[in-house]
């Protein structure tokens, strides 16, 4: 497995964590990334958008906020 990607959009409101996991996930054919966001709705629609390209999800809590973890 390569290295893990760390995709840091906390503090950010939609899109923008969305458009960053899009950005990370654009070259990828397989791997892991892990996208850190601070609010439940950014956590559902990075996961959203992960699983609707094939991504496998799954969430921590973290810090008052959240980590998605996409792997495939």
């Amino acid at each position: 497995m390569s290295d893990v990607i760390t995709v840091n959009a906390s503090g950010l409101s939609c899109p923008q964590p969305v458009m960053m996991t899009k950005k990370a996930l654009a070259d990828l054919t397989s791997g892991r990334v892990e996208v850190l966001v601070d609010t439940a709705t950014s956590r559902n629609n990075v996961s959203r958008f992960a699983q609707n390209k094939g991504w496998r999800v799954s969430t921590e809590e973290r810090d008052g906020g959240y980590k998605v973890i996409l792997e495939k």
